[in-house]
């Protein structure tokens, strides 16, 4: 019998196209799934689709077609260790994808029909009593400005290169003010932090090789200095040696404080300033591996 899967497809994913969707959906049904297409027409949508068949199914097999921002959307409906978690990637970094090490649709599919799964941590931010969470980053300071500054007109034009420009307008125009984190029993007073719950960025850049989606805490790191340190940090991500800069002091954590007013970024998408607090869930939901 036919495993029925909801299978929540972005249309502004990067990579996204009717054609894909058509492969996905044949490519489903013929590995024995019974796939429920819902495709999102907001960006309120991944999280109210996920509530909604977390409310009406015991165990359901929600699968996400597109981008690192829609599956951060369906993580924000999920009922605690209510739900397995696929992941087909149609965006434009496939962070999670690639710290998944899947390689293409196929071998996504290829995944679905095996159904291996394993329990995911995930970081969740508390500000002014409303919660968020994240499965890959929250990052606050230059890495949440870059975000918040990306231009969609860019995005859809270059892509990646979009946060390129969004870094050097964001270098020209330097802001120099601080923040405090606290946590792990540490307090460090620093220009940015980037609070790792998995070890990839960006892409294929290895920032945090201590993070690790399925063990609960974080790899944090926090960035001092001025431009050239975050130069310095960037081009240590192209050899593998940034978290050994002595710009970047790196703890572990399961809890954490963030003083200061700076933005921060979650799993790629803006969400609010500073301050706030982060906090591990351990085992939230089954991710396909």
């Amino acid at each position: 019998m036919s495993r029925r899967c909801f299978l929540i497809v972005n249309p502004t994913s990067g990579t996204f196209s009717q054609q894909k969707v058509d492969l996905i959906m044949a490519g489903l049904k013929g590995r024995g799934l019974e796939p429920i297409l819902m495709p999102t027409q907001s960006a309120a949508d991944p999280a109210l689709f996920a509530s909604r068949i977390c409310a009406d199914e015991s165990d359901p097999l929600i699968v996400v077609a597109g981008g690192d921002g829609t599956i951060n959307g369906v993580l924000n409906g999920l009922a605690p260790g209510g739900a397995t978690l696929g992941v087909i990637p149609l965006g434009t970094s496939n962070v999670l994808a690639r710290e998944l090490d899947i390689s293409s649709i196929d071998d996504a599919l290829d995944r679905l029909a095996r159904g291996e799964s394993r329990l995911v941590s995930v970081g969740e931010v508390q500000r002014d009593g409303e919660k968020r969470r994240f499965v890959l980053m929250a990052g606050a300071g230059f890495d949440g400005a870059v975000v918040r500054d990306v231009r969609l007109s860019e995005k859809r034009a270059i892509g990646k290169g979009a946060y390129l420009l969004s870094a050097l307008r964001n270098l020209r125009d330097w802001d120099a003010s601080q923040l405090t984190v606290t946590g792990g029993g540490k307090s460090v007073t620093c220009h940015g932090v980037i609070v790792c719950n998995a070890a990839k960025y960006g892409g294929d850049f290895r920032l945090a090789p201590e993070a690790d989606l399925f063990t609960p805490g974080f790899q944090v790191l926090c960035i001092s200095g001025g431009r050239l340190a975050y130069l310095g940090l960037a081009l240590g991500l192209l050899n593998g040696t940034a978290v050994y800069s002595r710009h970047v002091t790196t703890f572990r954590a399961t809890e954490i404080e963030l003083s200061g007013a700076k933005a921060v970024q979650l799993d790629g998408d803006y969400v609010c300033p500073t301050p706030l607090t982060i906090r591990s869930i351990p085992e939230l939901v089954r991710l396909v591996v």
